[in-house]
């Protein structure tokens, strides 16, 4: 079996596949067509984020019979066409849903204690206590939208606070003893804090919009890392502005690209540069998130540990054993 790796990953990867008997191959530069023009000859392909697995892709890998994401995610393959064409495909929520959950913990503490705000004042002779003065967890309501990998790791983590915490999924029957199932509805009643764990689908992005914001009955902190479509910027600005969102941590933005890898790619940074309307509008509204105190902003890094780097690559090894190695 031939493999052709597109992304760098943990070397364990690459070592436990060829003791495995696969001939590894690396290419992390060619161009997508030039990939195109050679993918024939693999059986299998490793890949992160580099570019998309499409309908076209595909139909020239005629030898495929796997496709490895090393990550949680799936939107950049078109998994749907991939089974059609009996090809198999993995990817790896389990190896980063710890380090999903204590990010997204991480940013509820942060945001609730003015960290980062406090830090930065200090850090120019500021002390300023009572501007400060923090918010405690304990007591509050946690809803989860979005209830698998991740969203249940986050709710074991806030298991050792006195938390109520409810999830609401397109699945039923999959809440546990971290967390009540209730209708999205329930959710937007009861919840001080909402958290996003949901995958990128024609039906997730843009959902958390003006009119779905609206629909909670009380101001509540947003916490977002899953993907930056689900949440539409400008109406999440408004809703900062208008304090129906008390605060925000995001780890994901709207404007990422090319699976979440480049950020500033398409997003103008000279004031004079030519730009449609809706470019300036995604302008703005970065702008304002850059420089709010109530907004934490990091990477997408929530899965980006040293543990869940290694972890990733032998969940993608062990499903790759398991089907085509299993006497190995």
């Amino acid at each position: 079996m031939k493999i052709l790796h597109l992304d760098t990953n943990h070397p364990l990867l690459i070592k436990a596949l060829a003791d495995l008997g696969v001939e590894n191959h690396e290419d992390y530069t060619s161009s997508k067509i030039q990939i195109e023009n050679k993918i024939s000859d693999y059986q299998g392909i490793i890949i992160r984020s580099r570019f998309a697995i499409d309908r076209e892709f595909l139909k020239k890998a005629t030898a495929l019979k796997f496709i490895g994401r090393v990550g949680a995610g799936v939107e950049n393959i078109d998994v749907e066409f991939a089974n059609k064409q009996g090809i198999k495909t993995y990817n790896a929520p389990e190896g980063n849903q710890n380090a999903v959950a204590e990010h997204t913990l991480a940013m509820l503490l942060s945001l609730f204690n003015n960290l980062n705000k406090a830090d930065r004042q200090i850090r120019k002779a500021k002390w300023q206590r009572e501007a400060n003065r923090g918010i405690e967890l304990d007591g509050k309501t946690v809803g989860i939208i979005g209830y698998g990998n991740m969203g249940k790791a986050f709710a074991k983590k806030l298991s050792s606070f006195s938390t109520q915490v409810l999830c609401n999924d397109i699945l039923e029957n999959v809440g546990n003893e971290y967390a009540q199932q209730v209708s999205i509805s329930e959710l937007k009643k009861r919840a001080d804090v909402i958290s996003l764990h949901v995958p990128q689908t024609a039906k997730t992005i843009g959902m958390i919009d003006t009119k779905f914001i609206n629909g909670f009955t009380k101001p509540f902190w947003l916490l977002n890392t899953a993907r930056g479509s689900v949440v539409n910027t400008t109406d999440l600005v408004k809703a900062l502005k208008s304090r129906k969102i008390l605060g925000a941590g995001l780890d994901v933005l709207e404007y990422e690209k090319s699976s979440f890898e480049s950020f500033f790619q398409e997003i103008p940074q000279k004031k004079n540069i030519d730009a449609s309307k809706s470019t300036r509008k995604k302008i703005k509204a970065l702008k304002y998130l850059t420089k709010a105190s109530n907004v934490l902003l990091t990477p997408h890094i929530a899965g980006w540990t040293f543990e869940s780097y290694q972890k990733l690559a032998q969940i993608i090894v062990d499903k790759i054993k398991a089907d085509f190695f299993p006497d190995s």
